[in-house]
Parts: structure tokens; C-alpha cells; sequence
């Protein structure tokens, strides 16, 4: 309830109207179009405003739901906590258990197996002992492994909860027959909607998959007689979460909400439409060059999982796409959960972005276009018949394709890879080639460049030295050098910058390639005399001009071999010149 000394501060800050924002805006942009400037499109088709209001949100439904309530878009808890998952991956079931022992005592809230060849319940039992308090993951479960764990909870029911991420649409046969007698606190299934997005979907099309899966797996059950309410309560929903932030969150919320719709379809209790979430930190943004960088990603990932609601999430230690984790990257992993739940108390409120305009509204545009993308799919005859047709492998194709273009002309960056990359690292010697190849990345092929060069100078061969030659205008020389810098460091060439006053100051240095900073205007009389200064001491040296001038063909008659630009393709760029400086490209 407002007090009178309320109602007198808010007086001193009256409203802005859309109009004054506007002009405001329009008067910063000195007559600039704000819809090119602002406005920003992203991969999911979604023009996002530079700015929303409260009236942006009048027309949205299920706003002003609170937390823990149908449909479940501000959470399907009305508290903020999450369970810290971690993952064990050995083969031994009694060194895993005491990995996983030791995890728990230094924060794990749940285990997550990843690697469980057991033999038998005897191997089972040593796997799990010590941990019935614990909740535990399944991550590669089968057919044998769910009946052993159907046998031990109906002996001996562990007090906390056991869920596997066996495909839920792998056997539906199988599924029915499980489902009709799994005991409580048994999630025997999964629908992987990470496995979309570590494949290339938008966060429209993690969404639209996973729906129509579920939708798939739970008409295929009421067909063999399974209730709805049981076939929901065996069903876990994995979800990689990504650097877009707040599409990030949205898509958690928006899911919840629309599988909720689904269920209620179904004529299931609101109850049973509380879709059970493990998020995970994506891997197709992780890098093996600078690798810490990994860190600060997960950090937000991890944010935005727990801000979107997840049940249970897992952090991949920063190390995990080079090699198999150490215990530091591992501990590090853990405590970026611990340090977001106990010191940034991010688990005391659920929903905590709920109300946001912007998170509202992108939010139910995912909802949107994510329900839209799973009718398109059963009007294809299910999503089972798309998978076996190609349609969603098509679809990922095309998703993929456009992401690892934008990584490879550097309009999306990976920071540390393609952009402001460390000419002076080296990554050769910590890479488990197993490891590096696992799983689709979008800087694989930057490191590959990278690791082509180390490759090269291991087995003997020079590092190639490029020298980038600042000399005449000092506002684009110094541009064009850091330009330059950044761009050559991505294919992990040797960087020199140095200043210069002379052209045959420059012919005298000593470089495999000169990269020449300057204005435009000041190319042509720079190739005249520093080409045949090259010759004239006997040198190959190829010369580079830093930009696009429009005198580019004068340039090249003059001697110049090539321009590098913002609109130069860069891996082809610099796959191009790692053969013309001796680095032969690997069969």
C-alpha cells in the first residue's frame, strides 16, 4: 500500500511518454534511421527494440501468474533453488563412486554418471554407495541399466530421486512397459532437447523439437495405455543453455509454459505439467584457445539456466572441450554454482527477471514461434516421422550452416579464437585430440588454422613473421594496425608491429609477410617505392595493404599481393596465406 511519502516521491518523477523517448532517441542518432541502428535481428527471426515499456506487456498472457503456478512461465517451483549437478566420467564403478563421493562434499547437490558400463547390481551397488541422499543422473542409460535400476528401487527405494537420460523415443514399446510400473522417484527417460542445440537450433527450434518429441512420446504411450500423468512424471527435458543471455532465460520460461499447453491437451493435472528441466552449459561456444575465457561464459550460461528456472544444472569445466577435465577445472566448475547460490544468492527468488519488458516479451515470442515450429512438425506427421524423413536434420543443417558462417567472417565472435586472439599461445601440447573433436564447436575451425601453424613450426618449420608496417597518417595507421593484429592473430602467426617514416626503412626489416598501415590515399606512392626497394635487395617479401581502396587493381600492378579488410573472409584468408609462407594444409 502506498504511503503519502509514496505518493510524493513518485510526483517529483513524473511519467515519459513513448513520443519523448523517441525524440530523444531520434535527436542522439543526429537523423539516423533508429530501426537500422537499434534494432536488433536475431537468429530466431525476433527484431528486438532498443527499448520496452509497460504497454508492451498488456496484450501477453500469464504475466501476472506467480511462481510455481499453471502454466509454470515464472517457474515451476515458488522458490529460486536449483540442484548443483555435476558429472562423474570413469569407467571404474568404485573410483567413480569416490569421485563422486568427493564431489558431493564439496557442494555437489547431484551426480550425473556419464560413463556406467556395469556388469551387474553388484556393480551397481558399489557405484551407488553412500549416496542414497543424493539425487543421481544416468546420462547414457539403456535398456539393461534401467531394468537393474528398476530392480534395486523396488528392493531397496533410495530416498532421493534416480533419473537416466535414456531416450525416451528409443523404444516406445519398452517405455510403455517401464512408465506403467516405475516407482516414484524413478525418471527413467529423456527428451534431449540439447542435442538440438549442440546441432546448430535456435532457441525457437530447441523449443519446437523438444515439444514435438514430447508430444510424440506421449501419444505413442496413451496408444499403449499409459496415463498421461505417469507418462509425464518419466520424462526429464535437457536444454544447453548459451551465451544469448536473456533469450537464454526466456527460452526455459517459455518452454515450461507451452509444455504445460501440451500436457493440458493431453488432459493431464496441472500438477504432472511441470516439465522437469536439467540444463547444461552449451559446448559449441567453448574454445581451446583461451581457455579461461570458458569460465566467464559458463558463468553467465549458468546464470541464465538458473534464472530461467532450471531443476538441475550442470557447469562443463572450462578445459572439457581440449581435454578430459582436471580436478582444478572441475572444482572451478563447482564453485561457479556454489559462488552464484550462496554468494550472489541467486537461489533466493524464483523468477527473479519476472515483470522484465524485455524478458516478457521475448519470452512470449519464443513461446510463440517455439509452439508454431512443433505444429508445423505434427503437420508433418509427428516428429518421429520428420527425424526419420530429415526433415529436423535438414533443418539443423541449415541452422548450423548460417552459425558457422557468422563465426567464420567474424560477425559473431568468439572471443580469444576469431577475435583478439593471443598470437603468443600456445595449445598443441594440451589437447587430447579425442576430446578436441568431440562434438560440434563453432571455433573448430580457427583452431584448426591455429593448430596447423604450431603443427608446423613442432616439426621443424618457421614460424611465419608478419610485420605490420605503420608509417604516414596516424589516425589509420594505428586503426588499420590493431585491425590487422587482431585478424592475423587468428591464424596464430607471429605479430611484429613497428613504426616507420621511410619505405626502405621498411624494406630493410626483417618479416616473411608486410602488412602496410596507412590512409588509402597514401598506398599507391608507398607500393611504388617500397616494392622495387625489395627487389632491388633481393627479397621476395610479399606486401599486404591494411583496407579496400578503390585504386585495389593500380595496387596489385604496382606489386601488392593482397588486401585484408572487415570484408575479407578470414579463414580462407588466412588458410590461404599459411600455404604461401610454407604451412602445407594436412591430408
Amino acid at each position: 500500500m502506498k504511503t503519502m511519502e509514496d505518493e510524493e516521491l513518485l510526483a517529483e518523477f513524473p511519467p515519459v511518454g513513448n513520443a519523448e523517448w523517441q525524440a530523444a532517441i531520434a535527436r542522439d542518432l543526429k537523423g539516423a534511421d533508429p530501426e537500422k541502428r537499434l534494432t536488433w535481428r536475431t537468429d530466431e527471426g525476433m527484431a528486438v527494440k532498443p527499448f520496452y515499456r509497460a504497454e508492451d506487456l498488456k496484450n501477453l498472457a500469464w504475466v501476472d501468474v506467480a511462481p510455481g503456478e499453471f502454466p509454470y512461465r515464472r517457474s515451476a517451483r515458488n522458490k529460486g533453488d536449483w540442484r548443483i549437478r555435476e558429472e562423474i566420467d570413469d569407467a571404474n564403478a568404485e573410483k567413480a563412486n569416490r569421485l563422486a563421493q568427493a564431489a558431493v562434499a564439496a557442494g555437489a547437490e547431484e551426480i550425473a554418471f556419464t560413463t556406467t558400463p556395469l556388469e551387474d547390481a553388484d556393480q551397481l551397488e558399489k557405484l551407488l554407495a553412500n549416496l542414497n541422499a543424493i539425487p543421481v543422473h544416468f546420462a547414457r542409460a539403456d535398456e539393461r541399466l534401467i531394468r537393474l535400476l528398476m530392480e534395486r528401487q523396488s528392493k531397496s527405494p533410495r530416498a532421493a530421486e534416480i533419473s537416466t537420460g535414456c531416450d525416451a523415443l528409443a523404444s516406445l514399446d519398452f517405455a510403455a512397459e517401464i512408465v506403467r510400473t516405475a516407482p516414484s522417484g524413478f525418471v527413467p527417460f529423456a527428451i534431449h532437447g540439447e542435442a538440438f542445440a549442440d546441432a546448430g537450433a535456435t532457441a525457437v527450434e530447441e523449443i519446437g523439437f523438444a515439444l514435438a518429441a514430447g508430444v510424440d512420446f506421449f501419444a505413442c504411450l496413451a496408444e499403449r495405455g499409459v496415463e498421461i500423468d505417469r507418462a509425464a512424471a518419466a520424462v526429464e527435458f535437457g536444454f544447453a543453455i548459451g551465451s544469448n543471455f536473456f533469450f537464454e532465460i526466456a527460452k526455459l520460461r517459455a518452454f515450461r509454459m507451452e509444455w504445460a499447453r501440451v500436457l493440458q491437451s493431453f488432459g493431464g493435472s496441472r500438477q504432472a505439467a511441470k516439465a522437469r528441466i536439467a540444463a547444461r552449459t552449451s559446448q559449441w561456444n567453448k574454445t581451446v584457445y583461451d581457455p579461461h575465457v570458458n569460465i566467464l561464459r559458463a558463468t553467465t550460461e549458468a546464470m541464465a539456466a538458473v534464472l530461467g528456472g532450471a531443476d538441475a544444472v550442470t557447469v562443463t569445466p572450462f578445459d572439457a572441450c581440449a581435454k578430459a577435465p582436471c580436478e582444478a577445472s572441475r572444482r572451478l566448475a563447482r564453485n561457479t554454482q556454489l559462488l552464484l547460490k550462496h554468494e550472489a544468492w541467486l537461489g533466493r527468488v524464483a523468477d527473479a527477471g519476472g515483470g522484465s519488458y524485455a524478458l516478457e516479451t521475448i519470452t512470449d515470442f519464443l513461446a510463440h514461434e517455439g509452439w508454431k515450429a512443433m505444429q508445423e512438425i505434427e503437420a508433418r506427421g509427428g516428429f518421429l516421422k520428420a527425424q526419420a524423413e530429415g526433415t529436423i536434420a535438414q533443418t539443423l543443417e541449415r541452422s548450423i550452416k548460417a552459425r558457422e558462417q557468422a563465426v567464420a567472417t567474424r560477425k559473431r565472435v568468439l572471443v580469444g579464437t576469431n577475435h583478439f586472439a593471443n598470437p603468443a599461445e600456445r595449445a598443441l601440447d594440451r589437447i587430447d585430440d579425442q576430446h578436441g573433436k568431440a562434438g560440434l564447436r563453432g571455433a573448430h575451425i580457427y583452431e584448426e588454422l591455429r593448430l596447423r601453424t604450431e603443427r608446423h613450426v613442432a616439426a621443424g618449420g618457421k614460424m611465419p613473421q608478419i610485420l605490420l608496417a605503420e608509417i604516414g597518417d596516424v589516425k589509420m595507421r594505428a586503426a588499420r594496425s590493431n585491425f590487422a593484429s587482431n585478424f592475423f592473430a587468428c591464424g596464430g602467426f607471429a605479430i611484429v608491429t613497428r613504426r616507420f617514416k621511410k619505405a626502405e626503412e621498411i624494406a630493410a626489416a626483417e618479416a616473411d609477410a608486410i602488412v602496410l598501415c596507412s590512409a588509402d590515399a597514401e598506398y599507391a606512392a608507398l607500393a611504388a617505392e617500397l616494392v622495387p626497394k625489395l627487389k632491388t635487395l633481393g627479397r621476395a617479401t610479399p606486401v599486404i595493404v591494411a583496407g579496400n581502396p578503390e585504386n585495389a587493381e593500380e595496387l596489385r600492378a604496382a606489386g601488392i599481393a593482397d588486401f585484408v579488410h572487415v570484408r575479407s573472409q578470414a579463414v580462407e584468408f588466412l588458410a590461404k596465406w599459411q600455404q604461401k609462407l610454407g604451412i602445407e594444409v594436412e591430408s
